[in-house]
């Protein structure tokens, strides 16, 4: 199956679209096509249109920024145009950024989870369109983790932040295209979307499916497997847990200095848990928790993706070191006075850690959410564009 993203088909078959349109386009180093040509470049040479400002989500236009790192706003070398942040001083387009812009196009490759970053900018770019009567052109890209299997807790709105802005489950199963619809639906945005399709898409296609070259969506997430993890081992986040930032394999190794992986790993494999092996590991982190320090820890082996449950893996995961290290586990402090803890804000609300405190089966917490997630499934599913 040949997959084409929606910058391909976009120029291809509906360019009338952005005909005479002077445009301001969100993009990252992922905005490519499929023969690796940036969007920024493609829509720069088409000869019907203007491109006239960028503007860059976390880590900006060009991933030159680690996360959670403020990016400025600068001149782009490499186009001469203005390049406008939004994760700096705001997140959401101002009448100034958009001076001269009559279309906004977003085009970023999503990692498949509510608390990534890009969905969050999605919701504000298109807050920004229904404020200054501005369309916004969504070119649509494959969920990189399949769009069957949703998981996780839906996000409690009292715990709504920069990494939890959607009313979805921690792994959503959709792309931004289908994102942006049932977010204009459900915070009642009235903005003017045209969601692009990626030509040839189905839903139960992981990225390496598509044919389509694969470009790390942000610095942490440099291959198909750490997206794979990642809707369950970004929670380590919230702990005093390294979760392999600064190293080869961010999300996919799991430690600390005072973790003995061995243990870990016979531990966690004596639980079966579907399609993962956990193999021992030891790390020293360039930068980050832990950095320069050795840890022990473990690497997670996803053998069958399918079978695979990521947020219930990452449960018991922390649950098993909790237990075991009561006295070196701690959650992370809240990121500013009177903020929520970091572990809330991932989840999406207090139950995980709540549960995990009380030491009570995690089997349970998975149970707690499952009639929300049939829920989430059949609200979706007016908005899905893509079949099996």
């Amino acid at each position: 199956m040949t997959v084409y993203p929606g910058i391909d088909v976009l120029l291809s078959q509906q360019a009338d679209l952005i005909a005479g349109r002077r445009i301001g386009l969100v993009a990252s180093p992922s905005s490519v096509d499929r023969y690796l040509n940036s969007s920024i470049d493609r829509l720069r040479q088409h000869a019907e249109t203007e491109l006239v400002a960028l503007f860059g989500p976390e880590h900006g236009v060009r991933g030159s920024a680690q996360a959670g790192d403020h990016v400025a706003s600068f001149t782009d070398p490499a186009t001469g145009l203005p390049v406008y942040s939004l994760y700096g001083e705001t997140k959401k387009p101002t009448a100034d950024m958009l001076e001269g812009v009559d279309t906004l196009v977003y085009d970023l490759q999503d990692g498949g989870v509510r608390f990534y970053t890009y969905l969050s900018t999605l919701v504000y770019l298109l807050e920004a369109g229904a404020q200054y009567d501005l369309p916004v052109i969504v070119l649509d890209r494959p969920n990189p983790i399949s769009g069957h299997t949703p998981e996780g807790p839906m996000l409690d709105p009292t715990y709504t932040s920069f990494v939890g802005a959607a009313p979805v489950p921690i792994r959503h199963a959709m792309t931004a295209g289908e994102l942006a619809l049932m977010c204009r639906d459900a915070f009642n945005i009235a903005c003017k979307i045209r969601v692009v399709r990626a030509e040839g898409w189905r839903r139960k296609m992981w990225f390496n499916d598509t044919g389509l070259p694969f470009v790390q969506p942000s610095p942490n997430l440099p291959t198909l497997d750490s997206l794979t993890v990642y809707p369950g081992t970004c929670l380590v986040e919230g702990t005093t847990l390294s979760e392999g930032r600064g190293t080869t394999r961010p999300f996919e190794l799991i430690g600390a200095p005072w973790l003995d992986g061995e243990k870990l790993a016979r531990e966690l494999n004596r639980l079966k848990l579907p399609g993962v092996v956990f193999r021992p590991v030891y790390f020293t982190p360039m930068f980050s928790k832990h950095q320069g320090e050795v840890c022990g820890g473990v690497q997670l082996h996803v053998l069958n993706r399918e079978n695979f449950r990521a947020v219930e893996t990452a449960l018991h995961l922390l649950g098993c070191v909790k237990a075991n290290y009561p006295d070196q586990f701690a959650w992370r402090p809240p990121w500013s006075d009177g903020g929520q803890r970091p572990i809330d804000l991932l989840a999406g609300g207090s139950q995980i850690r709540e549960h995990l405190d009380a030491g009570s089966p995690v089997s349970a917490l998975i149970e707690r959410w499952q009639d929300d997630l049939k829920a989430y499934e059949r609200r979706s599913a007016s908005f899905l564009l893509y079949g099996d």
